[in-house]
């Protein structure tokens, strides 16, 4: 199939795509890896498309400080290869998983936070990381945190007349360890159920904050603060998986289909959330270390 005829505009500055988007029946294109099979298959119509790839101030990755800043018509390669991405390993980690190459070549992380595809892996990233993303509208520019941003499968907390300008993701610090794992039936398929995982330990090797967040489990990345869970006791991917198969149990609520029953996403979830939570606090006793002996590195 072809798409239905639309109307194209490719605006220079943000005001200016604004001013496409209070019209009606506007759609933005980024990287188009999503919205363009969407037209092509007719489910969606817009009479105009809003073209943000030449907006120059769209088009940085820069990290300022403890915060690195991925504007909205940033290619996931360009991410994927910039020296800045080291920054935020979490990125690094999860970046081969998004599609194959060649659609990363095209399709924007920002995009992928607006579409909110409930199995994709990037939106699970910003929850984990409490990343922000920042919108901008008729009435200025806001900031969303990821945790809030994310309302349901394919919905966001953007207004019709709005954009998301950036995503800002916190730099790693010593002491911290991250880790990524998801199931699918192919390499770039979405995921059957996946996991995001983010723990921090102090100079005495104490777990101060652990953060989890699961995708392709329901319909929006969850997240939740498990650091009580890592903080006393052994923490060994045998030992977590019990308390972790209860949580499968409260959080896993994708219907069954084709692929895998509800149950199979539960023990997808806490055997790989297991796994992950145990390597992501063994990486970070390791750069609370390097750190320690006087070469802090970034968190891997």
């Amino acid at each position: 199939m072809k798409p239905a005829p639309f109307a194209y505009v490719r605006p220079a500055r943000v005001e200016d795509v604004l001013a496409e988007l209070a019209t009606e029946d506007t759609k933005v294109l980024a990287g188009g890896q999503s919205l363009v099979p969407v037209l092509a298959m007719r489910l969606g119509r817009p009479a105009t498309l809003v073209d943000i790839t030449s907006v120059a101030e769209l088009q940085a990755i820069d990290r300022a400080g403890d915060t690195l800043r991925i504007g909205a018509a940033v290619r996931q390669r360009a991410v994927e290869r910039s020296d800045h991405t080291r920054s935020v390993p979490l990125i690094g980690m999860a970046l081969p998983f998004v599609g194959h190459r060649e659609l990363r070549s095209r399709g924007t992380v920002c995009g992928s936070l607006a579409h909110a595809d409930p199995a994709a892996e990037l939106p699970a990233i910003a929850c984990c990381l409490a990343a922000r993303v920042e919108v901008a509208g008729q009435n200025g520019r806001r900031w969303v945190d990821a945790d809030t941003f994310f309302l349901g499968a394919m919905t966001t907390g953007t207004g019709s007349d709005e954009v998301v300008t950036a995503v800002e993701f916190p730099v790693a610090r010593p002491g911290q360890g991250f880790g990524f794992a998801e199931i699918a039936r192919r390499h770039g398929d979405f995921a059957l159920a996946g996991v995001a995982t983010a723990v921090t330990v102090d100079a005495d090797d104490t777990v101060t904050a652990a953060r989890l967040t699961g995708f392709g489990i329901s319909d929006r990345p969850v997240t939740r603060d498990v650091t009580d869970l890592l903080a006393d006791g052994p923490t060994g991917p045998a030992e977590l998986r019990p308390a972790l198969a209860e949580l499968a149990a409260e959080i896993v609520d994708t219907g069954g289909d084709a692929h895998g029953s509800t149950g199979y996403r539960r023990r997808l979830f806490a055997v790989l959330a297991a796994r992950e939570l145990a390597t992501a606090r063994r990486r970070a006793a390791a750069t609370a270390a390097t750190a320690a002996a006087g070469t802090p590195e970034a968190a891997a």
